[in-house]
């Protein structure tokens, strides 16, 4: 049987256009919208259309441009977290001819409900927010009728309220995880965790599955071996040096909202000549380059820094095409890596 030969009518017969929008489209004839023309060039490729028969669809399709803006409260490359982040995130929106724009959200803009002053939302496609904890800094992002997405949020925030998209890492299970293996190796029954609950939305989860492990080996939470105090307290090397020492007896195991911690904690209880793992044992959270650079190597919570970028990168591109598809929040796995720090195999 003889195949039929692929016109310009053909073409536009498939996609319901006039024979002449359809060649002016494969001719690049700039009074074509670009979305017509990007429809029309696929089209010609799936047929086979003459010179698009062995054309790539990503290598003639015309990208939108524009501008993504990402408020922060601190540069994001001044922590591994953020720069691995961020650096998959802006390989896959440049991808699709969008620019990404930094801009630093002060105290006092955060205090007043406002947007940075080199912020202009008539020329911002949408927004990225990381490391902003302020519920009502974030309600008013959420607000703006700008697609956005939260990467990490405020501890209290509830995800039934929310109009835009929220990426997190898997902070729960994998908390519960690391802290039910260390209860059920028999060894540890008095455990303490270190971090301020209700500093972001991740440090709240780690929290709870901390509590999760506990309840589950039917153990009590025992607040006196726990630190959770506000995260700048915690963050103060002195501060916390204190509060250690006051604290007596020390758990048998410390569960920490984050590796910047637990290192704090182990460099402190190490100056006072406890034995880590033989007095103690110490986890964290993030699975820094610190991780493994300190002795011994801390057991802690390894983050897909780079997908989590892409990810959170693919969802804000497909609200920005979809603005009124309903708002997701998705976790992304994480998986506990034992190392030095537990005195026990795990």
């Amino acid at each position: 049987m003889r195949k039929e030969k692929i016109t310009v009518q053909s073409i536009a017969d498939s996609l319901g256009l006039s024979r002449n929008t359809v060649s002016k489209a494969l001719n690049g004839n700039e009074s074509i919208p670009v979305e017509t023309r990007n429809k029309v060039l696929k089209r010609a490729i799936e047929l086979n259309y003459k010179q698009f028969a062995y054309v790539d669809t990503d290598s003639v399709l015309t990208k939108k441009t524009g501008t993504i803006a990402l408020l922060t409260s601190s540069i994001p490359t001044n922590s591994h977290f953020g720069a691995s982040l961020l650096s998959g995130l802006e390989k896959r929106v440049s991808s699709e001819g969008y620019n990404l724009s930094i801009h630093i959200v002060r105290e006092t803009e955060i205090e007043s409900l406002l947007l940075p002053n080199n912020f202009d939302r008539n020329k911002v496609d949408a927004i990225i927010c990381i490391e902003l904890f302020d519920l009502k800094y974030i309600q008013f992002i959420d607000q703006l009728d700008i697609p956005a997405i939260f990467i990490d949020g405020p501890a209290d925030m509830m995800y039934t309220d929310m109009n835009s998209d929220m990426i997190l890492m898997e902070n729960e299970h994998s908390t519960f995880v690391m802290t039910k293996k260390l209860i059920d190796k028999g060894l540890h029954n008095q455990l303490g965790f270190v971090g301020d609950y209700n500093h972001c939305k991740s440090f709240n989860e780690r929290w709870a599955g901390f509590n999760r492990a506990l309840v589950s080996s039917h153990l009590q939470v025992n607040l006196p071996y726990c630190i959770v105090d506000e995260d700048r307290f915690i963050c103060d090397v002195k501060w916390l040096e204190k509060r250690l020492e006051e604290m007596k007896p020390l758990p048998t195991a410390f569960i920490c909202a984050n590796d910047f911690i637990a290192i704090n904690v182990m460099k402190i209880l190490k100056s006072k000549h406890v034995k880590i793992p033989e007095d103690i044992t110490i986890c964290g959270f993030d699975d820094s380059p610190e991780s493994e650079i300190v002795e011994p190597h801390l057991t802690t919570v390894h983050i897909f820094r780079d997908e989590m970028g892409i990810i959170a990168a693919e969802l804000l591109l497909s609200r920005i095409n979809d603005p009124d598809k309903p708002p997701q929040v998705i976790h992304i796995k994480t998986t506990p890596i034992f190392r030095n720090t537990t005195n026990v195999s795990l």
